[in-house]
């Protein structure tokens, strides 16, 4: 879960910080209270949890020294601040550069807890998107959330490694859910071109003329917006999508950079959504020559159904995060549930598996739910489960339950080995030999 945000409150009147603390807290805020500026500013640091309510007049370093310092740490640290009658055109220039809002005294708490409530939310949004921006330009977090251990998984990542040291273009090709976007994030992440830009445009998004200012520029010369990001990677989604007109033109475009003297200064990942028609495929759709550029290189990230005990281990985990979400206990899957899981056909792949996740703890919560029924209640869902059902022994079906249970009860006793023998009846031995043949390690459970 999101770390909760903070109310940090500053004023050298110990009535008035209190006050404001007292109120807050009954608004369900956590906060906290600094008598000074210079206590408030020994404990905050950029990408701070937490906004700033602060007095005007305060002895030593005052309200407006105060902020000018606070956004020299981080200038998008929304900060409140206090101000008696004759301050409020000293409110109002510091809003004009930058503070989030000032409360005239004496000030309606009412006013206050939903001004306190806008900036919390906008401090939540600016500390989500830095921690995504991160995670996007961190290779290894990246390869992390290419969640599995299955031979299929370790191979993906494996190339994913490899190609992302290369240079040439890159076709993602795949069953839609499987983590295609995330995939070519990845390859920009993991090699030479890590933060540089990394510019993605929908081909599906846009009409012709707008796709075309998109990636050419608004003067209609083959001058592209990629201006912004030479060095960098463009990243086209669904590529089957884009207009004949379009791809002359970005073939050109691509030949100027593949053949100039410098070599290629811009990487194109292009992805594209498998159509489900046997007949139409991408090279058919696209012109043959972009097709053979943009596929220099190219990867398929394996569909769900394909991945064996990853099914059980993945659903297990969202079924943790979601119930740590809504704050519930996590529902058991039960031998049924989990051969059903493992024949399922998975048409949404990991979005499918995400989907019935949350639904399974949401239904959980009310006291009943059915992980089999929810799964034959997809379409085209019961027949191609029972089709492939056969096509696997049950010996694989039982270990990978088997796996399942001793990984969520590691999980919970946080690697007590002593209460996962207990709680599943097993000699320490046994155990042991278990744990070997799946992979699993006490280490991973500790702390």
């Amino acid at each position: 879960m999101a770390e909760q945000i903070t109310i940090t409150i500053v004023d050298d009147e110990q009535d008035m910080r209190e006050s404001i603390s007292q109120w807050l807290g009954l608004s369900g805020y956590k906060t906290k209270t600094y008598a000074s500026a210079d206590l408030a500013l020994k404990e905050i640091e950029p990408d701070y949890p937490g906004i700033i309510i602060s007095d005007i007049k305060m002895p030593g370093t005052d309200g407006i020294s105060f902020f000018k310092k606070l956004q020299k740490i981080d200038n998008a640290l929304p900060v409140i601040l206090i101000t008696g009658h004759g301050d409020v055109a000293m409110a109002v220039e510091a809003m004009r550069i930058g503070a989030y809002d000032f409360l005239e005294k004496p000030f309606d708490p009412e006013r206050m807890a939903e001004l306190a409530k806008r900036a919390v939310h906008t401090r939540r949004l600016t500390l989500e998107n830095r921690a995504l921006r991160r995670e996007l330009s961190d290779g290894t977090v990246l390869l992390r959330k290419l969640m599995g251990t299955s031979s299929v998984m370790s191979r993906l990542r494996e190339d994913i490694l490899d190609l992302a040291q290369a240079d040439g273009h890159v076709l993602i090709t795949g069953e839609t859910g499987t983590g295609k976007s995330l995939i070519a994030h990845a390859l920009h992440a993991c090699g030479p071109r890590q933060g540089k830009k990394f510019v993605t445009v929908n081909c599906a998004a846009y009409t012709e003329d707008e796709l075309a200012r998109r990636l050419f520029g608004d003067d209609g010369q083959d001058q592209p917006f990629m201006d912004n990001s030479l060095d960098g990677t463009l990243c086209l989604e669904d590529i089957e999508s884009i207009p004949a007109s379009i791809q002359a033109r970005l073939l050109s475009l691509i030949t100027e950079y593949d053949l100039g003297e410098e070599g290629s200064r811009l990487r194109i990942i292009a992805i594209s959504n498998e159509t489900g028609e046997p007949d139409q495929t991408l090279e058919d759709t696209l012109r043959h020559d972009l097709f053979y550029r943009l596929a220099a290189m190219q990867i398929t990230p394996p569909p769900l159904k394909s991945r064996g005990e990853d099914i059980l281990s993945l659903f297990n985990r969202y079924l943790e995060n979601f119930a740590d979400e809504y704050g519930c206990d996590q529902p058991e899957v039960s031998a049924e549930d989990a051969a059903q899981l493992l024949q399922a056909q998975w048409p949404g792949n990991i979005r499918q598996l995400i989907n019935l996740a949350e639904r399974t703890v949401l239904q959980s919560r009310r006291g009943s739910y059915s992980i089999t029924k929810m799964l034959s209640s997809d379409d085209d869902q019961p027949e191609t489960a029972k089709e492939d059902a056969d096509s696997k022994p049950l010996k694989e079906h039982v270990e990978a339950f088997e796996r399942m249970l001793i990984d969520n009860t590691m999980r919970r006793h946080k690697g007590s080995i002593q209460a996962v023998m207990a709680e599943l009846s097993l000699p320490r031995r046994t155990l042991n030999e278990k744990m070997a043949k799946y992979g699993l390690s006490r280490s991973n459970y500790v702390g």
